[in-house]
């Protein structure tokens, strides 16, 4: 997979060679490509932004040079879909990083000062936020996005079941971890973890699951696809029924 971001600061993207995104781009199973504006503009101090018209603080980021790295990217890889980081978009969630994942190359178009012209909206496939809060530029939000994407194309993880136990897969938090020592001071891992009962083990992790989604995340819990012993689960969770607790 091929991911292009139009950046005025494409050296950001170098934090992407490391630990699990760096033996993906060695593997070929994926690519980092910023593209700068600044390349697709015509005058000699390379300007990409300029004053509002109507007035008012800050910089606007101009058209042409981003349209202009739109095309070229859709001209060497056609089919590109192309996404604006904006305040504006839809909130990134783990599904849609599934449908980003399927895709063999999306683009991001990272603002910067106050935004970008509004034109340039008209040459975009969709516009995406990472939440409601404001920051100087897209480029980190790229880079959120770029990792929760990489990790769900096919052979980056080793593991596929890391990925269908872990946080937002079927709208359930993940249930708690523990490794040793069994206990830290004072705090015990749960006995039904080094009990070796794989089954047991299954049914308390998917309980905890339950119990943490609707501690913490309750409406996540109306969109889980619920089996009929998760809703048990989920029966005694709300009255405070914990079969393992004297385990």
């Amino acid at each position: 997979m091929r991911f292009y971001v139009v950046t005025i600061f494409p050296e950001v993207f170098k934090a992407v060679d490391f630990s699990i995104l760096k033996l993906a781009q060695e593997r070929g199973l994926l690519e980092v490509v910023p593209v700068n504006p600044r390349d697709f503009t015509p005058d000699r101090h390379r300007t990409v932004d300029d004053e509002p018209y109507g007035g008012g603080a800050g910089m606007v980021m101009k058209p042409e040079p981003l349209v202009a790295a739109v095309e070229e990217i859709r001209s060497r890889d056609p089919g590109t879909q192309v996404y604006l980081l904006s305040p504006r978009g839809e909130t990134f969630t783990q599904s849609m990083a599934l449908e980003l994942a399927r895709k063999p190359s999306v683009a991001f178009i990272c603002g910067r000062y106050e935004g970008v012209d509004e034109r340039v909206r008209t040459f975009v496939d969709g516009e995406v936020s990472i939440g409601d809060f404001v920051m100087a530029g897209g480029e980190l939000a790229a880079m959120v996005i770029i990792e929760t994407v990489a990790r769900l194309v096919p052979g980056v993880l080793g593991s596929r079941e890391s990925l269908e136990e872990e946080s937002f897969a079927g709208y359930l938090l993940e249930y708690p971890q523990y490794t040793r020592p069994p206990i830290f001071r004072g705090l015990e891992a749960p006995e039904v973890l080094r009990s070796g009962n794989h089954q047991e083990i299954a049914r308390w992790r998917r309980y905890q699951q339950i119990k943490v989604t609707w501690q913490r995340r309750p409406d996540l819990l109306a969109r889980a696809d619920l089996s009929p012993r998760d809703r048990e689960f989920l029966t005694m969770v709300v009255r405070g029924e914990d079969p393992w607790k004297d385990i």
